[in-house]
C-alpha cells in the first residue's frame, strides 16, 4: 500500500512557514512603526539621520580629547556632554515621530513666538555672546542657542501658513504676509546677536519653505534682490566680516597668517594632510590647538584628516542621501503641510552643510555654522533631531505607502493634517 504523508508533511510544513512568515511580518511593520519609520522613506531618513549622530560622536570624540584634556583633565568631557545631547535630540526625535501629524499646525503659533521669546532672552542679563557672536543663553550652568529653535519653529509656522493660503499662493501679497514680517522678526533678532552664518540658513530655510509650497519664483526674485542690497551694509558694519571675506577674495599671505587666515589655512593643511585613506582615527596633528573650532565648525577638516579624501566622500555621500530622501517624501507628498516642513527642513540641514563644508574647503568665507548631526553642540543636534522627528510624523500619515500597514495587519495610527 502507498501512503501519502510526505505531501502532507510538506503542506504542513508550508503553511506553518506561511503563518512564521506572517507573523514575522507583522512583527517587522509594528517595530518600524513604534519607531516612526513604517515606509522606506522613512526608514531611510532615519537610518541615515542616526548614522550621521553616532558618526559625529566618534568624531567629537576624536577631534576634542586634547583640548577636553587642557580644559579638564579628562579626554571625554566634551564627548560625554555631546552623547547626553544625543540621547536627548533621539528621544526627542522619536517623541515627535510618533505624535499625531495634526499636532503641528495646531502648536504652531505658540512655537514661533515661543521661539522669538527665546531669542528676545539674548539681549537680557542671562544671555551671553562668544567669538564675538550674542545668541546664547544660560540659566544655572546649562547654555542654549534659542535661533537654533527657532528653525525648527519657523519650519512649521510657514508650512501652516502655506497650507492655510494654499489656494491664494499665486498673489504676491497672499504668499508673503504674514509670512515675511514674522519670518524677518525672527532673522532680524539673531542678526542683531552678529550670527551672521545663522542667519544665512535662516534666510535660506525661509525661501525654501516659500517655493516648495509652490510661490511663483518671480514673487521671490523681488526680495531676494532686496536683502542681497541689505547684506552689504551688514557686511561692511563688522571690520572681522570685511577681513574674511577680503581674506576669500584676495587669498591669504604671510602678513595675514594671524589675522585672519589663522584657521582657513590650518583647515586646509589638515585637509591635504590626510591624503586618501587618512593618517587614521586619533591621529589628527591640527587639533593639538592648531585649529580653532576642530570638533565644531572645522570638524570636517579633522574628518579629512584622519579619515582622508575617502571618509570626506562618505560624509558627502550621507547628506546626499538625505537630501534624495528628503526630496522623495516631497515628491510623494499629498499634503501642502508635508510638502513645506519637508522641503524647508531639506534646505536648513543639507544646505547648512554644504556651507560647513564649503567654508572648510575654501570654497566659500568663513561664516561659522556647525555641521548638522556631527559637530558638537547641543542645541543644534537636539533642534535637528526634532524637525527629522517632525518630518517623520507627517510623512508617517501623508504619504500613501504608510497605509499598506493596514494589509499587514496593523491599523496606522493617522490623524488628519488640517492648515
Amino acid at each position: 500500500m502507498v501512503t501519502t504523508t510526505a505531501p502532507a508533511t510538506a503542506r504542513a510544513t508550508d503553511a506553518r512557514l506561511s503563518r512564521a512568515e506572517r507573523v514575522g511580518k507583522r512583527a517587522l511593520v509594528r517595530v518600524r512603526s513604534i519607531f516612526g519609520a513604517p515606509t522606506l522613506n522613512a526608514a531611510l531618513l532615519m537610518g541615515t539621520t542616526l548614522f550621521l549622530v553616532v558618526f559625529g560622536l566618534i568624531m567629537v570624540l576624536s577631534s576634542s580629547s586634547v583640548e577636553s584634556y587642557v580644559a579638564n583633565a579628562s579626554f571625554f568631557t566634551d564627548f560625554v556632554k555631546q552623547a547626553a545631547f544625543a540621547s536627548i535630540g533621539v528621544v526627542c526625535m522619536l517623541v515627535a515621530a510618533r505624535l499625531p501629524a495634526g499636532t503641528w499646525p495646531r502648536i504652531a503659533w505658540v512655537g514661533i513666538l515661543l521661539g522669538i521669546a527665546l531669542q528676545v532672552l539674548v539681549f537680557t542679563p542671562i544671555g551671553f555672546g562668544a567669538g564675538g557672536n550674542r545668541n546664547w543663553i544660560g540659566i544655572g550652568g546649562f547654555s542654549l542657542q534659542p535661533s537654533e529653535f527657532v528653525k525648527v519653529a519657523l519650519c512649521v509656522w510657514l508650512a501652516m501658513i502655506m497650507t492655510r493660503k494654499q489656494k491664494r499662493i499665486d498673489s504676491f501679497w497672499q504668499a508673503w504676509i504674514p509670512a515675511a514680517p514674522v519670518a524677518g522678526l525672527s532673522i532680524g533678532l539673531v542678526l542683531l546677536g552678529s550670527d551672521l552664518g545663522t542667519v544665512v540658513i535662516m534666510v535660506a530655510l525661509s525661501f525654501g519653505a516659500l517655493w516648495f509650497a509652490g510661490v511663483r519664483w518671480w514673487h521671490l526674485l523681488l526680495p531676494v534682490v532686496a536683502l542681497a542690497v541689505l547684506a552689504v551694509p551688514v557686511v561692511l558694519s563688522s571690520p572681522s566680516r570685511v577681513t574674511r571675506i577680503t581674506s576669500f577674495l584676495q587669498g591669504c599671505t604671510d602678513a595675514d597668517y594671524y589675522d585672519g587666515c589663522w584657521q582657513q589655512l590650518h583647515g586646509t593643511w589638515a585637509l591635504s594632510a590626510g591624503g586618501f585613506f587618512g593618517v587614521g582615527l586619533g591621529n589628527s596633528r591640527a587639533k593639538w590647538s592648531w585649529l580653532p573650532e576642530a570638533d565644531n565648525d572645522y570638524i570636517f577638516a579633522i574628518i579629512g584628516e584622519e579619515l582622508g579624501l575617502l571618509g570626506a566622500v562618505v560624509v558627502l555621500g550621507l547628506f546626499a542621501l538625505l537630501a534624495w530622501t528628503m526630496l522623495r517624501i516631497v515628491q510623494q507628498a499629498k499634503q501642502q503641510m508635508t510638502r513645506v516642513v519637508t522641503g524647508a527642513a531639506m534646505v536648513w540641514l543639507v544646505g547648512q552643510a554644504l556651507v560647513n563644508i564649503g567654508v572648510v574647503l575654501g570654497l566659500l568665507p568663513v561664516l561659522g555654522v556647525p555641521l548638522p548631526f556631527i559637530s558638537s553642540g547641543g542645541s543644534q543636534l537636539i533642534a535637528a533631531l526634532l524637525i527629522v522627528g517632525i518630518v517623520l510624523s507627517l510623512e508617517r500619515v501623508d504619504n500613501p505607502r504608510a497605509r499598506g500597514e493596514e494589509r499587514d495587519g496593523v491599523q496606522p495610527r493617522a490623524a488628519a493634517v488640517r492648515g
